[in-house]
Order: structure tokens, then C-alpha cells, then sequence
């Protein structure tokens, strides 16, 4: 049976870099088409459950080859400033806020190559199966416009999250592939692996 350095007690190393919460600047979102469509910003993006993760599969490799690995974590929770413009179900519908997602069951696929165990690239795919969205603190406490916001995210939290995956994924690949490298800069490929 093969133990992953995973397993081992990784508060002995003290260069390792916080896991929780990921930290991200900003997304931008067309949500709508047309001249008025609707625009959303999110900025102070904050990522948590990362850290909470399952290796389903790898796949290890040597002479440079790439090595896979399937791993799932069983929630993504998003924790953002919220800012808006333009027209949403003919609603104009400008204003900021808090905004908050919750992602349930998301499985990621990461496919880096290098050397020596050294991540030189890392393509992240996002599989989220559940979406829960909303907005609160918007359009100067206006029920109306946040409840009507809100409805939208409801119906349409899946085509949101689509529109925002391309950016999450590369974001999150950016700050994997960070931590990977922290990880292995410490660990030996005889220290990660074990029979």
C-alpha cells in the first residue's frame, strides 16, 4: 500500500503556506447580453474548503513525464465583495454588496508536469454538481431589487457559475500550483512516497 506525504503531520513544516482561505482579487462577469446587460464585479474574493480534499486517483510517472491526480473536495465556499450594473430581468439593477456562493460536491482533475516533482503547470477542471447564490447589503437595502437579484441567482446559479468558471479555474490553478511547489520544495519523492 502506498502512504501519500499527505498522511504524514505537515505542522512540522513551517514554510508550508496557509491553505484557508485562498485569497483572490477580483472576477468579471457578462451575465446578460445587450448594451444593458448585466455586469457583476467580485472583488476580496475569499475561497474556503480547499483544504478539506480527498486524492481519489494518481497516476505517478518518471523521465518527465507528466503524473495525474483526481481530487475532490466535498464543498467550495466563496465569500466576495459585490459590485453590479446594469439591467436584470428589466430591473435596473446597480448596486454593491456582499456576495456569498456555496459550491457542493466540486471535484478537481489536475494534470501538472515537471521535474523532480516540481509543478511547472497545472490545468484545473471544476465539476460542480451543486450551486447555492445571493446577494445581501445591495442597491441600498432595496427588498425589492435584492430579492429580485436574488430570484435570478436562484434560477440561473448554474449559468453563473459557468460564467465564472473559466476565471475561478485559472485563478485556482494559480494558487494550487503555489502551494504544490511549497509542498515539494520540502519533501523528497523517497520522504512522499512509502510502501
Amino acid at each position: 500500500i502506498i502512504e501519500f506525504y499527505f498522511l504524514f503531520n505537515l505542522k512540522n513544516c513551517t514554510q508550508m503556506p496557509s491553505v484557508e482561505p485562498f485569497v483572490m482579487d477580483n472576477l468579471a462577469l457578462q451575465l446578460t447580453g445587450g448594451p444593458q446587460g448585466y455586469r457583476v464585479n467580485l472583488k476580496n474574493m475569499e475561497v474556503f474548503g480547499a483544504s478539506n480534499f480527498t486524492v481519489k486517483s494518481i497516476k505517478l510517472s518518471e523521465n518527465n513525464k507528466p503524473f495525474e491526480a483526481r481530487i475532490a473536495m466535498p464543498k467550495l465556499v466563496i465569500k466576495a465583495k459585490y459590485f453590479s450594473s446594469g439591467v436584470l430581468i428589466i430591473i435596473p439593477a446597480s448596486g454593491s454588496g456582499d456576495f456569498a456562493g456555496a459550491f457542493g460536491t466540486v471535484s478537481t482533475e489536475k494534470r501538472p508536469e515537471g521535474t523532480f516533482m516540481r509543478v511547472e503547470t497545472l490545468a484545473l477542471e471544476l465539476s460542480i454538481k451543486k450551486v447555492r447564490l445571493n446577494v445581501s447589503k445591495v442597491f441600498n437595502n432595496n427588498r425589492i431589487l435584492t430579492e429580485a437579484t436574488n430570484l435570478f441567482l436562484r434560477e440561473n446559479g448554474h449559468e453563473v457559475v459557468k460564467a465564472m468558471q473559466p476565471q475561478l479555474q485559472k485563478k485556482l490553478s494559480i494558487e494550487f500550483m503555489r502551494i504544490a511547489n511549497q509542498l515539494l520544495k520540502h519533501v523528497s519523492i523517497e520522504q512522499f512516497l512509502r510502501e
